[in-house]
């Protein structure tokens, strides 16, 4: 259901997030990615959609392999060039063989996969011991379903805030992101993330959880009352090295 999903929206992800359409994209994302990749020299970029950051790492000087279970996102990927190599494939079942990579890297991906256990092996297979993973999220706090921003006109002075849904239930929802499009989210805990990347030897270096960017305040002022309250968690996992 999830790739027929994707199959079915590429276009919209395409037309409303790539190509300096989405702020956060131009002014967060991107350059996050680039400097937590930088000395990277062979990368896989797990969900590469059609490829926006997998041409910028090429460019920065690394050896890039994109992978996305979307044929319609692999065919534009390609379309658009940048020296890249891409296939389709899940991450649960990747076709590469041990230690093939010294970094990879997932933007905005794991909370559409299923199987994370499966998931967060696979990417421990086949990044170098010493090598590093780094996992870009929509943070799972704000993520929770039936989360949302709350008008207390019950108060005086009135007052906004952020209601928390469920955190802690692992739960799968179908959302309309945009009229007529639908996309499968899978909300997890932080916990989650973090355990399971240390359960595949994945030792977590570093989390990031920066504030929203201008560029996205200015197109969402509902945001700025609270833009101390991050969107994104970037979490920096290192493969444990063989001990001998």
């Amino acid at each position: 259901m999830n790739d027929e999903l994707w199959e079915r929206h590429a276009d919209w992800w395409q037309r409303e997030f790539t190509d300096g359409a989405d702020p956060e994209y131009v002014e967060q994302l991107l350059p996050l990615a680039a400097a937590l990749a930088a000395g990277a020299e062979r990368v896989l970029d797990l969900g590469t959609g059609e490829g926006q950051m997998a041409r910028m790492l090429q460019a920065d000087g690394a050896q890039v392999v994109g992978i996305d279970v979307a044929a319609s996102q692999i065919d534009e990927a390609v379309r658009r060039g940048g020296g890249v190599t891409y296939l389709r494939s899940s991450v649960a079942g990747l076709p590469f063989a041990a230690a093939s990579f010294d970094l990879a890297i997932a933007c905005l991906v794991f909370e559409h996969i299923d199987d994370l256990d499966e998931s967060l092996a696979e990417v421990a297979r086949v990044v170098e011991p010493g090598g590093r993973f780094v996992l870009f999220l929509n943070h799972p706090l704000l993520q929770t379903p039936g989360s949302g921003w709350i008008d207390d006109h019950m108060v005086d002075p009135p007052e906004q805030y952020w209601r928390i849904g469920p955190y802690l239930v692992e739960t799968a929802t179908i959302e309309q992101v945009q009229k007529g499009v639908f996309i499968r989210f899978v909300h997890r805990p932080l916990s989650r993330y973090v355990n399971g990347l240390a359960d595949v030897g994945l030792r977590l270096m570093r989390m990031v959880e920066p504030a929203p960017p201008d560029g996205f305040l200015a197109k969402a002022p509902e945001y700025v009352d609270a833009s101390t309250v991050p969107r994104l968690l970037v979490l920096v996992a290192e493969r444990a090295r063989d001990e001998s």
